[in-house]
């Protein structure tokens, strides 16, 4: 479906404010467009400045540069969306690593695991924290946590914090998913399979044995699209995903249910 028939179908998300972590790129800024198509007032935070501002202007939205590993940021990043538009009713926590020093157990150091975990995994914490009361508040809202889905299935080729990170991020979500469900608060893990990004480029891009080996396990047999990823974060956003929470949303091309693949 064209941008255009996108624009012209959907518009499930009018009035509603939408805070995307990691909106400069990626699936973070497909996001932004398509929340932003759908009606939503987008605010992008993201640290990257230029990008952010980038990504804010092109669907006239507003900015916050956010550390996601900063309470107090997190807290102003949220706040802002409160003051600018009056409620917040979508937190897609998105923002994350996949830095080349995060492998096998065996190789990657204690600050390499630890600035992961960080990254992905206290930053969901910071932002939950921090998009809850004013869900509390209104008696609704939308929390959609980016895991993966490598935090239902293991890999042979590792990135040991990564995968613990998101494997935190799929729990975290459940529990929260369960806790606040009689509120009127929804949270969900999306958990995507490879995507055809700036992030997952740069890393194949240094080793095409390690992409190709991960490709031949999905069975459409090509890595998502950032804006595939983005519509299954407007459904979780939206009402038509209202009897959905503290559930694990696989958009993975099949590979959680293949065994052997098409040649």
């Amino acid at each position: 479906m064209s941008n255009e028939a996108t624009e012209s179908v959907c518009r499930r998300l009018v009035g509603r404010t939408a805070v995307i972590t990691g909106a400069g790129s990626g699936i973070g800024l497909a996001t932004a467009r398509r929340l932003a198509s759908e009606g939503a007032n987008v605010v992008c935070g993201d640290i990257d400045e230029t990008a952010g501002k980038a990504a804010a202007e092109e669907v006239g939205g507003l900015f916050v540069r956010v550390d996601v590993t900063d309470a107090d940021q997190v807290e102003a990043l949220f706040k802002a969306a409160f003051d600018s538009y009056g409620s917040v009713d979508v937190a897609f926590n998105n923002a994350g690593i996949s830095p080349p020093d995060d492998d096998s157990i065996l190789t990657t150091g204690i600050d390499a695991w630890r600035r992961v975990q960080e990254v992905n995994l206290t930053s969901v914490y910071l932002c939950c924290k921090a998009a809850l009361p004013y869900m509390q508040r209104q008696g609704r809202g939308s929390i959609i946590n980016t895991a993966s889905f490598v935090a239902v299935m293991g890999a042979a080729t590792s990135q040991i914090s990564y995968t613990a990170s998101k494997g935190g991020v799929l729990a975290m979500s459940r529990e929260l998913g369960v806790q606040f469900a009689r509120e009127g608060i929804r949270v969900n893990a999306l958990c995507p399979g490879p995507v055809d990004t700036p992030l997952l480029r740069e890393l194949f891009a240094k080793d095409p044995e390690r992409a190709a080996r991960r490709l031949v396990h999905i069975p459409l047999g090509r890595f998502a699209r950032p804006e595939e990823i983005a519509a299954a974060v407007a459904f979780l956003a939206s009402d038509d995903s209202s009897f959905m929470t503290a559930s694990q949303f696989l958009v993975d091309g099949g590979i959680g249910g293949a065994y052997v693949t098409p040649e």
